[in-house]
């Protein structure tokens, strides 16, 4: 054995170039074609290393190393070609030609298996089709989400509507009602007016009969206002709001939604509850289920409101915290199985044809959602049903607008200031004119849009007062004519209109005074933009 070994490694043999009787020609030939071969060999394994590092993205395999190994083992036997013309290392040469062997052996186990999957790879022709219908696929999807996003879009647009038609069906379900205190609230002021006619000199009840006069105006604007905020398109303002003034505030409208047959009682809530919402939707939320507790008890029963506060999982799609639970309870006919599983559906509705949207309980169910809470209902043929509103339990206080007394009785002077007034209203314009020159000012008045532009080109006032409902010109676009043509005179915009929207778009320089207004209220304002 150990005569085999010497006789591999160094046996008597002569070199390959002794073969080629020494030769230059030959010699070189060898060296040259052995040499390029070597180094073509070579530059293979450097440029699959640089493959691997630039494509992080490519998985190289098994075969891909045992590949490059064979390669690489290639290019030595043939740097071993040019060694053994000269030396006769013929051993080493045999050790690199069996490592070049098992790369090989290796890299054809696992190439062989590839070959069924190399050759099903798809041709440049099939790679361009496939392309061509991944781009038509591409197509044909932006095409369907467009037309997505247009359904999405006009689905919005008819749920607000439907919303929209649903506000104004709940006022209009409160007509009666509302003529009837309206009637009482004009009956109030033409009276106190005609008693102040008839002894105008009795200064002592004068001062008495005004006062309740101006009484019956605010309940009134209170009316009002509540009516503009139901039937408005209004962005949902969730913040902290006073669950006990609201309910409390709110009592003569549910009260007039269930008469004459029912009867409302409100159970006593905390007033240091706080509640995280819209105020306005959630008073609409209340009116409708109002509405529905009216409907759900044809021969008349009772209607409860109460709340109280719950801490913890109280509902099983809500996360942990305190709510406020809000429970409007009738003593109704309740509802079937089937009506309870589908009664927050949009559209649903178990009244006639023309009777009812079926967007009540829908409504209120997504003003909770958007507040943070949930809606639940609790009912059952022949016991009435409970619905609750969930409400998070706010952790500031609500944003209150204090006046004392002292200021709302306070006489306010702007003696001396330039006023320009703009309304077309010949009533309220006068009473207008009256308050102004009242407290000293000097009023020009205009009886339109145009007409009041031509004013301010005229002249420089200290304020400008523009009514916003108007023929011709709004007073929006009066006010955007008067910034163009001088910024920095302050607008006044007073209007009993209800749509923020177009509100929102009036120019920066505006303060706006909603309808009706107390005299002060509007010298403060004029008082406020002249100093500033």
């Amino acid at each position: 054995m150990e005569s085999v070994f010497a006789a591999f490694w160094g046996g008597n043999y002569a070199p390959h170039g002794y073969c080629l009787f020494w030769q230059p020609a030959l010699l070189w030939s060898h060296i040259i074609a052995d040499t390029l071969i070597a180094i073509a060999y070579f530059s293979i394994p450097i440029a699959l290393i640089v493959l691997v590092r630039r494509r992080k993205d490519l998985v190289f395999g098994w075969v891909f190393w045992c590949f490059g190994i064979f390669i690489l083992a290639c290019g030595f036997t043939h740097l071993m070609g040019i060694v053994t013309l000269f030396y006769p290392l013929y051993g080493i040469e045999a050790l690199v030609k069996l490592v070049t062997a098992a790369a090989w052996v290796a890299t054809a186990v696992l190439l062989w298996p590839l070959l069924p999957r190399l050759v099903r790879l798809p041709s440049s022709e099939k790679l361009k089709e496939a392309n061509a219908q991944l781009a038509a696929m591409v197509d044909q999807r932006d095409a369907a989400l467009g037309d997505l996003k247009a359904e999405v879009a006009q689905r919005e647009t008819v749920e607000a509507a439907l919303l929209q038609a649903q506000k104004l069906e709940a006022v209009g379900q409160l007509t009666g009602g509302i003529a009837h205190d309206f009637n009482n609230l004009l009956q109030a002021i033409a009276g106190n007016l005609e008693l102040i006619a008839r002894k105008p000199e009795d200064s002592d009840r004068v001062i008495r009969w005004t006062s309740s006069a101006l009484d019956a105006v605010e309940r009134g604007r209170q009316l009002t206002g509540q009516l503009l905020a139901f039937s408005s398109k209004q962005r949902l303002d969730v913040r902290s709001v006073r669950l006990a003034d609201l309910v409390g505030g709110m009592a003569g409208l549910v009260e007039r939604a269930v008469a004459p047959l029912s009867r409302v009682r409100i159970a006593r809530i905390d007033p240091v509850w706080n509640v995280q919402t819209d105020a306005l939707q959630l008073e609409l939320a209340i009116l409708n289920l109002a509405f529905n507790a009216r409907d759900a008890m044809p021969g008349g029963g009772l209607l409860t409101i109460s709340a109280e506060l719950r801490s913890g999982k109280v509902v099983a799609d809500l996360p942990g915290g305190d709510y406020v639970a809000l429970t409007v309870t009738d003593t109704g006919t309740g509802m079937p199985p089937e009506v309870l599983a589908r009664a927050v559906e949009p559209f649903f509705s178990t009244k006639g044809v023309g009777k009812g949207t079926g967007m009540g309980l829908s409504m209120a169910f997504g003003v909770m959602r958007q507040s943070g809470g949930t809606l639940t209902i609790d009912s059952g043929v022949g016991r009435g049903t409970a619905i609750t509103l969930w409400l998070p339990l706010a952790t500031v206080e609500p944003r209150r607008d204090v006046q004392d007394d002292a200021a709302r009785d306070s006489r306010i002077e702007i003696s001396g200031a330039e006023i320009a007034l703009v309304d077309d209203d010949a009533h309220v314009r006068s009473s207008l004119v009256d308050i102004l020159r009242a407290a000293g000012a000097i009023v020009a008045e205009a009886v339109d849009g145009e007409s009041g532009v031509a004013l301010v080109q005229g002249k420089r006032y200290g304020a400008l007062v523009v009514d916003f409902a108007m023929p011709g010109l709004s007073g929006s676009e009066v006010a955007l004519r008067v910034a163009a043509i001088d910024p920095t005179l302050p607008v006044i915009l007073i209007t009993g209109y209800a749509d923020s929207s177009k509100l929102d778009a009036v120019a920066p320089n505006v303060t706006i005074l909603r309808k009706p207004f107390e005299s002060n209220e509007l010298l403060r304002q004029i008082q406020k933009v002249l100093r500033r």
